[in-house]
């Protein structure tokens, strides 16, 4: 592949667009890999170890609205008080949202509250998120994936975009996003296919897609299978399944049934 975006001949060579796509895939191929591992193997950090965050803070400039997280009872529950507790501070965590043309920023507050008779401090838990310590929200990264691949938008050109929107999220943030957002989605993929496997029809086909394949040096034909709920389904569902070749072993595989029809939807 390097060899092709040097010393190729002009008619042959990436132009920078295909590189730059080329580099989106690997980088939401990393994120989604580390963040496979991540879930596997969750190193304990050493005591005392202490991060310095590297993230730059969000512009000034960009319209806020706070949302405010605040315990159910400010009453002390340590056994034996029930005294009234004392807001003594609060903690920030600003997410960067988008809507079409326009960002702004989320300011979530989370009050502190401490009782003086004896000690005790609660704070309302921090809200989920898709990416821990993330700072974008979850309408921001659906924006993002909706323009990827509904509206067929690359990131280095929503890069672009954003920009002119007052702020820049790079394409390999972006990356790490759709990445992320594939993992977490994989239980859902996962539901669909066994709601497709319960239907006694369905409905398959595949479209050829051009896979890089190291070490000959050329692009490989693979396909992208989709399997479908018919018109008289209860559910409206489609499953895509990514595989190398179109022989019938792919689909006995997505179908969960073995060579000689055995297993999975055979029965039904």
């Amino acid at each position: 592949m390097l060899k092709r975006l040097k010393f190729a001949a002009t008619s042959e060579r990436f132009n920078p667009e295909q590189k730059s796509l080329l580099e989106e895939a690997i980088d939401e191929d990393l994120e989604a890999l580390e963040r496979e591992v991540g879930k596997l193997n969750r190193p304990a950090k050493p005591p005392g170890e202490k991060q310095t965050p590297k993230r730059q803070p969000l512009p000034a400039h960009l319209p806020r609205h706070d949302i405010h997280h605040e315990p159910d009872s400010t009453t002390c529950r340590a056994p034996g008080c029930g005294c009234q507790m004392t807001r003594i501070g609060e903690d920030v965590a600003e997410k960067l949202d988008y809507e079409p043309g326009r960002f702004s920023v989320e300011r979530h507050v989370r009050g502190k509250w401490a009782c003086a008779h004896c000690q005790t401090l609660i704070q309302a838990p921090v809200p989920a998120c898709v990416i821990d310590k993330g700072i974008a929200t979850a309408g921001l990264m659906a924006h993002v994936v909706v323009a990827k691949y509904i509206d067929h938008q690359p990131l280095y050109r929503q890069e672009a975009i954003q920009g002119r929107a007052g702020y820049t999220v790079p394409r390999s943030t972006q990356a790490e996003w759709i990445g992320a957002i594939g993992v977490e989605l994989a239980p859902l993929v996962q539901a669909m296919r066994e709601d497709l496997l319960a239907q006694r029809v369905l409905h398959a086909d595949e479209t050829p897609v051009a896979m890089l394949k190291p070490g000959q040096g050329k692009t490989h034909r693979a396909y992208l299978w989709s399997y479908c709920t018919t018109t008289w389904a209860a559910i409206n569902a489609v499953v895509f399944d990514f595989a190398e070749g179109r022989a019938g072993h792919n689909a006995r595989r997505f179908l969960g049934i073995d060579e000689y029809g055995c297993g999975g939807c055979a029965a039904r």
